[in-house]
C-alpha cells in the first residue's frame, strides 16, 4: 500500500463522521491550550520576578543578623552580637566596594498637616540611593551624617508624597513619621509593586533615627554593593573574615544577589513546570476521548479491516493506518489547541494588561510533540487489536 494510499483512508475515516472527531479533538485541544496558557503565565511570572529584583543590580551582597537556620526576627533577638553602624563603617573600608547601605524597617504613622497615613518606614544609610539604584522625582536623597549624627531629612515614596501632598511641592515641608519630626528633602520617582510589597508607599529616614525611633540598637541587614573587579564570592568570603574577627564568631548570615536569582530561578521555573503539570492533566480527557473513538472505530469497521488483510495489506500496515489516525486526530486538537491558547492570551491581555505572559516558542513545540504522544498512546491498543483480526473473522462480521 503506497503511503498517499494509506494517507487518503486517514483523512476519510476522519472526516466521515465530523462531529464525532470534532469533538474528540476538541478534548486535546482544551488539554493543550490549558498546558501552554499555563506554561506562559509560569514562565511571565518568573520573568517579572527575576526582573523586579534585578531593578536593584547583581551585585549586592546582604548581611543579617543570626545563622541562616535562626534567621528573621528569632535570628535577630538570639545573634551573639547584632550587626551595628560601626559593622557597615567597617565593611565600608573593604576594597572593591562601592557602597554600603545599614538598613532597618518597620511601620508607622506619617503625618503631615491633618493628614496621616500609615506607611512603611525605612531606615538607610546615605548611599541607599546608589546601591539601589533608585531616582529621584524631586530634590535629592538623605545625606550623608555630621558630626556622628544624621540630620532629620526624609524622602518620600511616590505614593506616599500624592497621598500626603497632592500635586504641591513637598520639599522642605515638615512631617511626622511615629511621632518625630523631619523635613522633606526629596521624592523618589515611581517604582511600582514587588511581590506585593508597595515601593511607593515607603517614607525613607537615616538610620539613626530609625534606630531611635524602633528602640533597637542592632540593625536588620546591611547591604554592599561592589564593582566589576572583583567577584561574589570573593567578596563575600572578605565579608565574612571581618565579621568574624569583629564578633568573635560567624553569627551572621551571607546572601549574594547572584545566589538569590539563581535559587529564584530554580524555583519559579519547576513552579511553571509543576503549573504546566496540573494543566496536562486535561489532556487525559482527550486521551479517553481518541481511546473510546478508536475502539469504536475498530468495531465499526472490522469488515473495512478484513477487506484489507484479504487484498494483501500486512497486520503492520494496519497498525500503521490506526496509529495514524489516532496521532492525526490529536495533531489537528494539539494545533486548534494552540490556536484556543493565542485568542485566550489576547483576551487576558486585553482584560488583564498588567498580568506578565510569556509564552515560549519551545512549550508551544513540546505541547505539538505531547499531543502526538498522545494520540499514539490512546490508539496504540485498539490499532493492536485491529492488526491482530483474522481477515477470515473479520469479513464475516459483516
Amino acid at each position: 500500500m503506497r503511503w498517499q494510499d494509506g494517507l487518503h483512508l486517514t483523512a476519510t475515516a476522519l472526516t466521515s463522521r465530523p462531529l464525532r472527531s470534532v469533538l474528540t479533538l476538541l478534548g486535546v485541544a482544551i488539554g493543550i491550550a490549558a498546558v501552554a496558557l499555563l506554561t506562559a503565565i509560569g514562565e511571565g511570572l518568573r520573568l517579572y520576578v527575576l526582573d523586579n529584583f534585578s531593578q536593584f543590580g547583581t551585585r549586592i551582597i546582604s548581611v543579617h543578623p543570626g545563622k541562616t537556620q535562626t534567621g528573621g526576627i528569632g535570628g535577630i533577638l538570639s545573634s551573639v552580637r547584632p550587626l551595628s553602624l560601626a559593622d557597615a563603617e567597617a565593611l565600608r573600608r573593604l576594597p572593591h566596594v562601592e557602597a554600603v547601605v545599614p538598613l532597618l524597617q518597620g511601620n508607622g504613622d506619617v503625618q503631615h498637616g491633618v493628614l496621616s497615613r500609615r506607611s512603611d518606614i525605612i531606615g538607610g544609610g546615605h548611599q541607599l540611593a546608589e546601591a539601589w539604584r533608585f531616582r529621584l522625582a524631586l530634590g535629592q536623597f538623605l545625606p550623608a551624617a555630621r558630626d556622628g549624627r544624621s540630620p532629620p531629612h526624609a524622602v518620600l515614596g511616590h505614593k506616599l508624597r500624592r497621598e500626603l501632598f497632592g500635586e504641591a511641592n513637598p520639599l522642605g515641608q515638615p512631617i511626622r513619621v511615629g511621632g518625630m519630626r523631619f523635613r522633606v528633602i526629596g521624592v523618589i520617582e515611581e517604582k511600582g509593586q514587588l511581590l506585593g510589597f508597595d515601593l511607593d508607599d515607603i517614607v525613607y529616614i537615616p538610620v539613626d533615627w530609625a534606630q531611635s525611633l524602633f528602640n533597637r540598637d542592632g540593625l536588620m541587614e546591611i547591604n554592599l554593593t561592589f564593582n566589576a573587579g572583583t567577584g561574589s564570592a570573593q567578596l563575600a568570603e572578605r565579608v565574612r573574615a571581618l565579621l568574624i574577627e569583629r564578633h568573635g564568631g560567624e553569627d551572621f548570615s551571607l546572601t549574594t544577589q547572584d545566589d538569590m536569582l539563581a535559587s529564584l530561578d530554580r524555583i519559579l521555573g519547576t513552579l511553571t513546570v509543576a503549573i504546566g503539570a496540573l494543566g496536562g492533566i486535561s489532556l487525559l480527557v482527550g486521551a479517553v476521548g481518541i481511546l473510546t473513538i478508536m475502539t469504536t472505530t475498530v468495531a465499526e469497521r472490522t469488515a473495512e479491516i478484513g477487506l484489507l488483510r484479504a487484498l494483501g495489506a500486512g497486520s503492520r500496515q494496519v497498525l500503521g493506518l490506526f496509529l495514524a489516525e489516532a496521532a492525526l486526530l490529536s495533531l489537528a486538537g494539539g494545533l486548534f489547541g494552540l490556536l484556543l491558547m493565542g485568542l485566550l492570551l489576547l483576551l487576558l491581555h486585553l482584560a488583564l494588561p498588567g498580568l506578565p505572559l510569556a509564552p515560549q516558542p519551545l512549550f508551544l513545540l513540546l505541547a505539538l510533540a505531547l499531543a502526538a504522544l498522545v494520540g499514539l498512546a490512546a490508539g496504540l491498543a485498539p490499532a493492536r487489536r485491529a492488526a491482530a483480526l483474522n481477515p477470515v473473522d473479520a469479513l464475516r462480521s459483516e
